[in-house]
């Protein structure tokens, strides 16, 4: 049987193909440093010639079958772990950045990436422009003789707010700039953004990718083995590898991922259909539903969606009510776990993010963001559904 053509979901159980020891699980290689056969065998590792490992700063056998896993998923070059996904987004942006360029960023982004590209980059002569990125004519009237790279995330952290991939990743091609996606919100199973033109594809693994709330990561997988060497080369001055216990943890959950992905896609699109019907929910912004803005880019560009979106109260006083009226979902931040999370962002995960732009994002106080788990639906909504009616 040819393993190359076998379905993701059961490559995903069997993503090795030796067994340490006789392991029917890969073991977690939690060394700092390993042992060479000889100074010359030390010597040639050091100069990148031959197999072999050196110290776990560089690399881990636990987190490179994690990253094997990650590259057959994203159909990529190569993938690269990191130990959580800001160290993700830091290193798939800067190592192609330098003083003098230009970014133009998505003006939704999760809060901790606008401070990233707000403060950060600016310091290091690096202009950032933060455009609506779900118009294509936006991107290109942003342009600059200098731009170097265009950032975006969709779905986008909280509103859903979706763009035009194929269009965008073309257009950078013609202006020879490389384009990031973060697709979050989706995961590799339901949005492949390589296969759409774009050149690197970043995650947050702490959110659906490992699914169960224990993990704190981020992973970046890479169209070119060029841009993979220079990333792995960063990450490795910066010091940011994922540790071997995360990634065991990491491909644990990863093999459940499609299982996973199916229920969380269900049982959002039941929540958000009940919300939308709701009285005291004012809007909905979710991609499945048909009342949403980039509903027909979303269906033409992924195969599913996850369970995040947000929702609009009537007021901020109600959507507190609502928040801390909940009984089986949890008043937190974060995404993507097997139980049903909810937050407000303007106060929580994008806290950060300057006013001006909050206004710009259509981030508002009477929003909130949940997450929706693989609990029974009826639960899910019933806790809804008693929240909201003492709103």
């Amino acid at each position: 049987m040819d393993l190359l053509q076998l379905d993701i979901q059961t490559k995903l159980l069997h993503p090795h193909t030796s067994h340490p020891l006789n392991s029917h699980t890969f073991p977690i290689f939690q060394s700092s440093t390993f042992i060479f056969d000889s100074t010359q065998h030390g010597a040639d590792l050091f100069m990148g010639k031959g197999e072999g490992h050196i110290y776990s700063r560089l690399g881990n056998p636990t987190v490179e079958l994690y990253e094997e896993m990650v590259r057959d998923l994203e159909g990529a070059a190569g993938s690269l772990a990191f130990g959580s996904g800001m160290g993700a987004i830091n290193s798939s942006t800067f190592p192609f950045l330098k003083s003098g360029d230009h970014l133009i960023a998505g003006d939704t982004l999760y809060g901790c990436t606008v401070s990233l590209f707000e403060y950060w980059a600016p310091r290091f002569g690096i202009q950032v422009s933060f455009i609506d990125t779900s118009s294509v004519e936006d991107v290109k009237k942003a342009w600059k003789e200098n731009t170097k790279m265009v950032y975006i995330e969709t779905p986008a952290n909280p509103t859903c707010k979706v763009s035009d991939i194929v269009s965008i990743a073309a257009f950078c091609k013609e202006k020879k700039a490389k384009l990031v996606v973060d697709g979050t919100f989706t995961s590799p199973y339901y949005l492949k953004p390589l296969e759409l033109g774009a050149d690197i594809s970043l995650h947050s693994i702490t959110k659906y990718m490992n699914g169960h709330g224990d993990v704190v990561g981020g992973v970046t997988s890479c169209k070119n083995i060029e841009d993979y060497n220079q990333i792995k080369s960063f990450r490795k001055d910066f010091g940011s590898l994922m540790a071997p216990m995360d990634a065991f943890l990491c491909i644990r959950g990863l093999k459940t991922l499609p299982l996973r992905m199916e229920v969380h896609m269900q049982n959002g699109i039941k929540v958000a259909k009940f919300l939308e019907s709701h009285p005291k929910v004012k809007k909905v912004n979710h991609p499945w539903l048909e009342s949403f803005k980039g509903h027909e880019i979303a269906i033409k560009q992924m195969k599913g969606c996850g369970s995040t979106f947000s929702f609009e109260m009537e007021s901020f006083e109600s959507a507190k009510k609502l928040l801390e009226g909940l009984k089986i979902c949890s008043l937190a931040v974060s995404l993507g776990t097997l139980d049903t999370l909810i937050e407000h962002p303007a106060s929580m995960t994008h806290a950060a993010v300057p006013e001006d732009l909050m206004k710009k994002q259509g981030l508002t106080r009477e929003l909130v963001r949940i997450s929706v788990g693989v609990e029974k639906i009826d639960d899910i909504i019933a806790d809804l559904k008693q929240a909201l009616d003492k709103c």
